[in-house]
């Protein structure tokens, strides 16, 4: 039985409706993706099934007391609290509570004779009580685990991805029938990404996801729905196939659109020379025209591709960026950059990819002597002519229109020595004359993009430097950027975490491993997994090792006393001692009863934190007398 039931939805926001005659029925265990180009109505589509949006038409059924649960695209900017209030929050009145009394249980183990604090504590116990919390707890101490995360970390310091996984531990924690994605990738890195596959591969609830991310989206989708000129058209297929059925769905509609056309020419001849032949008409006849007529004024024609043309510009030397070993960090303790070495030259595609906060905005800033390496020289070759794509869109105006951020106060842009209109060449990259008159504000985040596009084009280059250009562009137009980089005659250095997007454009990878490492790779996304596999495979014993240096003599280890030795029997004995001890406190922390016991969680949680440190320092003990035996 379907979860979710659209029948004959129309929407829209005034003019002619984004989403007309929508028939869906949403299964149980789908997992849909919703694809289409910038502003067809995907998130529209999404709002339908929350409820955020009324249809104008139609109804939209959902199942008695069906969950379901959103998660948008923007990670808000004003998280904070720590991970387990954030996702306790997922259970409302009750996660919150939880979320109380965690804070006020912390604060009671630093201040163990607060009475306002023990007040406030059985105050929240009561309401826990009411509530029916206490069974809460552990299971959302469960998801945080499953999601690798630390209940403890506060949330303002955690990377994108980190945050976005916070989020979605609290959209799972509410364990909704109905999980909706709205572009879930965007802004997180490789592994980042890849864990969130590897998640949602085994989410047994219904899944519905906006993403352009043609690997994740080959991974995860069980069935398609294409939102195309008003119409929701669905695929109970994967990608790979979608895309073979879509073939073959628009050569049908090519040809039956080709027919009508012809048709209808020819009854409008008809209608203006057979008549003039014969005193009465065929009444019936002309009814069919001008139902004809009609047919053929409201058909929505296909959206255009973006036009994107080379501009003539002359060519850069051989030599591009030379680099010697560069370094470069902000905090002496934290190197972005040690002693790397790169020459690129004319014609290298170069992608730059690490962990989101591993520094690769600035690598490029250094290879382009925006920023000065700390050690090392970076030299520039000559006739270098540089366009930035910039991912946080800092180049642009939101205070001005469309027009404005390209025109900057002419009313042409000069391409190829030929002046054209601001308002045509916006056309080429689908911006309607009204959306040109607009503020940059009214756009999504995938037009911003392509007027980014509009504005990088518009400046002869021999160099592209792109960072992050793929987010929130459509399939289409990710497809014709691909095909542009690769016929581009100049260098391209691209950061970016879309994998079949590194592999179908870039000739070779550096990749940012964190704590100053930068290496580089031949190839694109799927040769530098392979290769990566291989350096850190680990040698084989019969296979003669390479001819290295000979390492420093090291000092010689001085073996351990009569006394230390005994020590070191002892600590064996300690660890499993306080082992047992701590396995013990975690069964009663687990016990929803002892959260009824104000003073007994006191105790109970301030031993466990003596405990965890007693227990690192016998460890390190441990351990450094292990290594001299």
């Amino acid at each position: 039985m379907a979860v979710i039931g659209m029948q004959d939805v129309s929407v829209g926001f005034g003019g002619q409706p984004l989403l007309e005659h929508i028939n869906l029925q949403i299964e149980p265990g789908d997992r849909i993706c919703l694809l289409g180009r910038n502003g067809v109505g995907k998130t529209t589509l999404m709002k339908l099934v929350t409820g955020e949006v009324l249809p104008e038409k139609g109804d939209v059924s959902r199942l008695p007391k069906l969950t379901i649960t959103c998660l948008t695209q923007d990670v808000p900017d004003n998280l904070s609290g720590t991970v387990f209030e954030l996702v306790s929050e997922g259970l409302g009145q009750r996660g919150k509570l939880l979320a109380q009394y965690h804070i006020v249980s912390h604060r009671l183990a630093l201040d163990h004779d607060n009475k306002s604090l023990l007040t406030k504590l059985d105050e929240l116990h009561r309401s826990l009580d009411a509530e029916n919390g206490w069974q809460m707890d552990r299971y959302v101490e469960d998801i945080i685990q499953n999601m690798e995360l630390d209940s403890d970390a506060q949330a303002a310091s955690l990377s994108a991805g980190m945050k976005r996984r916070v989020l979605l531990a609290q959209a799972l924690v509410r364990n909704p029938d109905v999980l909706l994605l709205d572009e879930p990738t965007n802004h997180l890195d490789i592994d980042a990404v890849t864990w969130i596959e590897d998640f949602l591969s085994s989410y047994k609830g219904t899944l519905i996801f906006v993403s352009h991310d043609r690997v994740f989206v080959r991974k995860l989708a069980t069935r398609i729905i294409e939102l195309d000129r008003g119409r929701a058209i669905s695929y109970s297929c994967n990608y790979e196939t979608f895309l073979v059925r879509k073939d073959i769905a628009n050569e049908a509609q090519a040809v039956e659109d080709a027919l009508f056309d012809k048709k209808l020419a020819k009854e409008e001849v008809w209608i203006r020379t057979g008549i003039r032949a014969r005193r009465t008409r065929n009444e019936g006849r002309v009814r069919a025209l001008k139902k004809m007529r009609d047919e053929r004024r409201e058909r929505r024609e296909e959206t255009g591709n973006v036009k994107m043309r080379l501009q003539d510009v002359q060519q850069s030397g051989t030599l591009v960026i030379d680099a010697k070993d560069i370094s470069f960090s902000y905090k002496p303790e934290k190197p972005i950059i040690s002693n790397f070495s790169t020459t690129i030259t004319r014609g290298d595609k170069i992608g730059v990819i690490g962990p989101n906060g591993s520094g690769k905005t600035t690598l490029l800033q250094v290879l382009l002597k925006e920023l000065a390496a700390l050690q090392g020289s970076v030299r520039h070759g000559t006739n270098l002519e540089i366009a930035y794509f910039d991912q946080l869109h800092a180049q642009l105006d939101y205070e001005k229109s469309v027009y404005e951020n390209i025109a900057g106060g002419n009313k042409t842009v000069v391409i190829n020595g030929i002046p054209r209109n601001i308002v045509g060449y916006l056309q080429d990259f689908l911006f309607t004359p009204d959306q040109s008159l607009s503020p940059l504000s009214n756009l999504s985040g995938g037009e911003r993009n392509r007027l980014l596009l509009a504005r990088l084009f518009a400046k002869p280059s021999n160099i592209l430097v792109m960072d992050e250009p793929t987010n929130d562009l459509d399939i289409e137009t990710l497809e014709l950027l691909e095909e542009f980089l690769l016929n581009y005659p100049g260098t391209v250095l691209m950061v970016s975490h879309d994998r079949e997007f590194l592999n179908n454009v870039v000739t070779g990878i550096i990749s940012l491993q964190g704590n100053g490492i930068v290496e580089e790779y031949v190839g694109g996304y799927d040769d530098w997994l392979r290769q990566r596999k291989i350096s850190l495979k680990p040698q084989p014993q019969n296979m003669p090792a390479k001819a290295v240096k000979a390492p420093p003599v090291k000092e010689k280890v001085q073996k351990l006393t009569f006394k230390e030795k005994k020590e070191l029997k002892a600590l064996l004995s300690l660890i499993e001692k306080l082992e047992s001890e701590q396995k013990q406190l975690n069964i009663a922390m687990a016990d929803p009863a002892l959260y009824k016991k104000g003073s007994e969680v006191v105790a109970v949680t301030t031993r466990a934190g003596e405990l965890k440190k007693q227990l690192d320092e016998v460890y390190a003990r441990w351990q450094e007398l292990e290594g001299r035996q």
